[in-house]
């Protein structure tokens, strides 16, 4: 966005987007940072992963196939 005088105008969102998302969260193991994976799940908070999708954890993901975008996004990541 820029105002008349030519300068650019930064408009801050602070408002926080908690919308749960809908979709294969429930079928996919998702790539999140660990101490935030830790405290989302002793408190019941939600969290975003690397793909994008925000839920609360609540069950063991080793039970799930890896979310392929949160795979490739995390491969991406590390260089492979």
């Amino acid at each position: 966005m820029t105002n008349p005088d030519g300068g650019t105008i930064i408009q801050e969102r602070t408002d926080a987007d908690l919308r749960y998302d809908e979709g294969d969260h429930e079928r996919f193991a998702h790539y999140v940072p660990k101490d935030q994976l830790m405290e989302a799940m002793v408190n019941g908070t939600a969290i975003r992963a690397l793909c994008g999708k925000l839920w609360v954890p609540s069950r063991d993901p080793e039970r799930f196939p890896i979310c392929p975008e949160c795979k490739e996004i995390h491969e991406g990541m590390l260089g492979d």
